[in-house]
């Protein structure tokens, strides 16, 4: 959801990182969905799931309540469990990592590339074991991870390459689609993603199979719904495994589709955002863009920026006060994730991954939102200018 100016003279004129967009089209279809006979496992889920595999060219789609619910619905389709390790990236939204423990796997922490933040494929390599059962994959801030090199580094090993790409729908990869660069594709519809469902995810698959592992376990490892019961009028159902509730419902569902219809737009007005900020930024010396992959065309979730600490007259901490203090949103995405407590705790330590370190020291995450105009990029360059004065 959007961020909040904590108060002062800039309270109204406040430019959160992100925001979500909602129009009268959402509304209508909430409506129509709230006065419908089915609020939850009812027929507009397999209407959005359809519809969002189709925009993505995948042959499955199973949504689910959140971002982090299809991730760790991916790990247990694909097999994770005790014993067995999954490699993610060290700069990522937690979830990526903790999908992995809640099967009781091991996450294993890869190093990233300086310029792009993306999962270094050279680090995935020396990190492989007998033991690897998957690779998360993460489409950092919009931009695609390398998907041809990590499957060469997987053939013939059983690997499974879960693509996280909660941040990339409409993104491209050798002109193939984000969605089906994966064994599994995890999406979100948190607020400040490309679409919302308030929260939501979902998970891509072209394996039937994958997906109906899925779909059971998402409803508490049962074998059918109960939709699918009262259509052959019985009463009965077995669960199969231990499963979770993390069913989406139709309400959140028809939000989905209608904002669906504007998501190809939005991505568009992303990229226009990030050519205005190329623009901008030109000729500031202690503010980086992340380089984009010449194969790869950017959904642009995010737009992060790498400070020149030598050239700044301030740190990174206080940089992110200075622009809040200005009324520029800035957040950072994200700290090393084994840094966290939790992860500390469990064995891991400062050192495992020297580049995400380092360069998690410089980065900010800057306001990206569809509705941005050029005064809003013109009035964030002018702020970060002041940082060198």
């Amino acid at each position: 959801m959007p961020d909040r100016d904590p108060g002062g003279s800039h309270a109204q004129n406040f430019l959160p990182y992100g925001r979500q967009e909602i129009g009268d089209a959402d509304i209508k279809a909430v409506v129509e969905a709230l006065c419908s006979d089915w609020l939850t496992t009812g027929p507009r889920v397999g209407q959005f799931e359809k519809a969002f595999a189709r925009f993505c060219g995948a042959a499955e789609g199973v949504a689910v309540n959140s971002g982090t619910a299809a991730l760790h619905a991916a790990m247990r389709a694909v097999g994770a469990g005790p014993g067995d390790e999954v490699i993610v990236p060290a700069i990522t939204f937690a979830a990526s990592a903790n999908a992995a423990v809640y099967e009781g796997a091991t996450p294993v922490f890869a190093d990233v590339e300086e310029s792009t933040l993306l999962i270094d494929p050279a680090k995935v390599e020396a990190l492989i074991t007998a033991k690897t059962k998957a690779i998360v994959a993460v489409d950092y801030g919009g931009q695609p991870a390398d998907y041809a090199t990590l499957r060469m580094l997987t053939k013939d090993k059983g690997i499974r390459i879960v693509a996280d790409a909660c941040h990339a729908p409409g993104a491209t990869y050798m002109g193939c689609p984000v969605g089906t660069l994966g064994d599994i594709s995890c999406f979100s519809f948190h607020p400040v993603k490309h679409l919302t469902t308030c929260e939501g995810g979902m998970a891509l698959t072209d394996d039937p199979e994958l997906a109906a592992h899925m779909r059971r376990f998402r409803n508490h490892g049962i074998d059918s719904d109960h939709r699918k019961r009262e259509a052959e009028g019985t009463f009965a159902y077995d669960m199969v495994e231990l499963g979770y509730n993390y069913r989406l419902p139709d309400v959140q569902c028809a939000l989905g589709m209608a904002q669906l219809e504007r998501l190809p737009q939005w991505v568009m007005q992303r990229r226009r955002v990030a050519d205005w900020y190329e623009q901008a930024l030109n000729g500031i010396e202690h503010v980086r863009p992340l380089r984009l992959h010449e194969d790869r065309t950017h959904a642009y979730h995010l737009y992060v920026v790498r400070l020149d600490l030598s050239k700044a007259r301030m740190s990174r901490a206080q940089a992110f006060a200075h622009l809040r203090a200005r009324g520029i949103g800035a957040n950072v995405h994200y700290a090393p994730v084994y840094l966290h407590s939790f992860y500390r705790d469990r064995g891991y330590a400062p050192g495992l991954c020297p580049v995400a370190e380092r360069v998690y020291e410089e980065i900010l995450t800057l306001p990206m939102f569809p509705a941005m105009t050029k005064a809003d990029v013109e009035r964030v360059a002018d702020v970060l200018r002041e940082l060198a004065d």
